[in-house]
């Protein structure tokens, strides 16, 4: 498969794989996934007894990107398909269906449960990503660049920006995604992870809290913090099966200055976090790159690597976040600008996109909003963030000026 662009799983890999896994579940890797391919086997076998047409879901009433892709024809070939690791179509379409989508924003619909998912069902995925990124095509490259020191400005006004942060989700290539993973295969990636955080040095040494064995203080703090990730409740998530074996082999990282943090088996493998109050997201993303950078750098020492491909870069879960994964935001006061019946319009000029503070479908208080790049494949980690800062820094200027009771016309994006 030509998109498992960095190479494939080594033995030395498959036998750490085997010896975590062995110990953590008292039985051998090899039986497991045998059980695991001869029940997908079976399950396949029952859906040939009847005709894919039998199957195929009742998408009506859906307001998603698969189910408006989705076709009778396309499902017949993919249903009889199943990946090496054992993840069929149904399951990467399951939360999609159960979730008609929301009634102003079209949802993606699907998930991958492994990396050969993406290939595997590629005449469902290619057209949904094409949908979801804005024209994307199968024949193109995706750009990657950590180069920090390209960035131009950065360190917006903090009368209007009141924290600053960029997060990007990693994966471990040869075990499965949160939607499809064993108990083991999720307690591999914690194993990998935790391992090579506990190397960072300097300002990015930090501290690993597991879920499981959190003390109420630690919580507490955590919560104070706005640190912490609870048990998924969304039934996007729920659906997908990322919720299984709650709290079972996840956790939270940070390092002592709270600006560099990983969260461990939540949506993804992993998401990391550089964040900071007020308005230098110029030096939040330097630390994002940083961290990113030595990160990789002490998995790939222990033999392990990401998930990545020259056409759709970094490989996550949700086709949404594929790319970069990265998303870029600003907490910005923009009362006056927001009252303006140009303000979507505005946003959508300059590929942002806003939500509440609180996060998905919250409402702004106080005019404040959470302003974030709407692009992740296709372009750089550098050009997005450049976006934001832009496209932020227009923003506050359209906002002086209507406090100075004068027109934005002449601001205006083209």
């Amino acid at each position: 498969m030509a998109f498992l662009g960095r190479g494939m799983l080594t033995n030395s890999n498959l036998k750490k794989m085997s010896l975590v896994a062995a110990a953590a579940t008292g039985i051998g890797l090899g039986l497991m996934y045998a059980n695991s391919r001869q029940q997908v086997q079976a399950a396949l076998n029952r859906g040939a007894q009847f005709p894919a047409s039998m199957n195929f879901p009742d998408l009506k009433l859906h307001n998603n990107v698969m189910a408006s892709t989705l076709t009778p024809a396309i499902y017949g070939e993919l249903s009889r398909r199943v990946t090496p690791n054992g993840c069929t179509l149904d399951e990467c379409i399951q939360t999609g269906v159960d979730n008609p989508g929301h009634p102003f924003i079209k949802t993606v619909g699907m998930v991958a449960g492994d990396e050969e998912c993406y290939e595997v069902f590629k005449e469902l995925f290619d057209p949904v990503i094409e949908e979801r990124h804005n024209g994307y095509g199968t024949d193109e490259i995706h750009p990657t660049d950590l180069d920090s020191s390209k960035i131009r400005g950065g360190n917006l006004d903090p009368a209007y920006v009141l924290s600053s942060r960029v997060r990007t989700g990693r994966s471990i290539r040869g075990l499965s995604l949160p939607p499809h993973c064993s108990r083991a295969e999720r307690r591999m990636v914690e194993s990998v992870v935790v391992r090579a955080l506990g190397n960072l040095t300097g300002d990015l040494r930090g501290t690993y809290y597991p879920l499981s064995q959190m003390t109420d203080d630690e919580q507490q703090q955590l919560i104070d913090d706005h640190f912490l990730f609870d048990k998924p409740v969304s039934p996007l998530l729920t659906c997908a099966g990322m919720a299984r074996d709650w709290p079972d082999a996840r956790g939270i990282w940070h390092n002592a200055d709270k600006n560099f943090l990983v969260w461990i088996n939540e949506e993804d493998h992993t998401r990391l976090i550089s964040m900071e109050k007020g308005g230098n997201i110029r030096a939040v993303f330097e630390r994002f790159c940083k961290g990113l950078n030595e990160v990789e750098s002490l998995i790939q020492s222990e033999g392990w690597e990401y998930m990545w491909s020259e056409h759709l870069g970094y490989i996550l879960t949700c086709p949404s976040n594929l790319g970069t994964g990265l998303r870029a935001g600003v907490h910005v006061k923009l009362p006056r600008l927001s009252q303006d019946a140009r303000f979507d319009e505005i946003l959508d000029k300059l590929r942002l996109q806003k939500r509440g503070t609180g996060g998905v479908d919250t409402a702004s208080t106080n005019g404040i909003f959470d302003i974030s790049n709407n692009d992740r494949l296709g372009q750089s980690e550098v050009q997005l963030v450049q976006r934001v800062i832009d496209g932020v820094d227009l923003l506050i200027k359209m906002e002086k000026q209507l406090e100075k009771n004068r027109t934005i016309n002449n601001l205006m994006p083209k």
